[in-house]
């Protein structure tokens, strides 16, 4: 009984010895960050391109639809957007608008 739990445990251990030696493979190496980097500098050029042109795209059509716009309209646009970014951006508006806008009165009832 003692010598099977020795061979046993002798047999346990030259396997676990065994183990760590079989994990450096002859395989293909794994490719480190810098290596990544380098291979993919294509792709990446690639789509830094496409994203000008896109960028490039959007506004083009912008200006098109800015340029088919009266003076008036492009003025009342300029106004909305200056406006949706003050609001935006949590700010009140000038202090002498605020004086002399026209402000709605709430009636009470008698």
């Amino acid at each position: 009984m003692g010598i099977s739990k020795i061979l046993t445990s002798f047999f346990l251990l030259i396997q676990i010895y065994a183990l760590p030696a079989q994990e450096h493979g002859t395989g293909p190496k794994d490719k480190t960050f810098k290596t990544e980097l380098k291979s993919n500098k294509q792709l990446r050029f690639e789509s830094r391109e496409r994203r000008k042109k896109e960028r490039a795209e959007k506004k083009a059509i912008k200006n098109y639809h800015k340029r088919l716009q009266t003076k008036k309209v492009r003025k009342r646009m300029k106004a909305s957007k200056n406006a949706a970014v003050r609001y935006n951006d949590n700010k009140r508006d000038f202090f002498m608008k605020r004086w002399f806008i026209k402000k709605k009165r709430v009636h009470k009832k008698k």
